[in-house]
């Protein structure tokens, strides 16, 4: 599955479940181990739980690959690890507390439409530890 594919299978899956404020993060200009950031808003915490849900099981469906979930046990901050596509479902006053549009600043944000592809390469920083075990 390649990167827009799994985007576009993500966005679908957050959709499904409702998800606002939808913001892709183009990250390669950066050196990351995953080349989009996701963020989603929910309302709730069980809103949160089941995008999450959601977006690790339309993943598998399609032949992709989720290597973990964090924050589900709070559902406040929900993070979805897909390889190249990292998911965070946040509830709206954690996302504005926390503020990774602002800290990622300098990188493009866009709506769902502005995707690109571009390959780059990786380190094996903490955040792929789920990776780098799972392989």
């Amino acid at each position: 599955m390649n990167l827009n594919q799994l985007v576009k299978i993500t966005i679908s899956a957050l959709e499904d479940i409702k998800a606002s404020d939808i913001e892709i993060l183009d990250v390669t200009k950066r050196k990351t181990i995953f080349d989009r950031m996701i963020i989603a808003s929910a309302t709730s915490t069980r809103q949160a739980k089941a995008m999450a849900n959601n977006v690790h099981d339309k993943v598998k469906e399609s032949g992709g690959v989720s290597y973990g979930t964090e924050g589900e046990t709070s559902g406040e901050w929900v993070l979805v690890d897909l390889g190249d596509v990292l998911v965070h479902i946040m509830l709206p006053d954690v996302r504005t507390y926390y503020d990774l549009e602002g800290l990622w600043g300098e990188l493009e944000t866009g709506a769902v439409e502005q995707q690109g592809t571009a390959d780059q390469s990786k380190d094996n920083s903490v955040l792929g530890l789920n990776r780098l075990l799972a392989n």
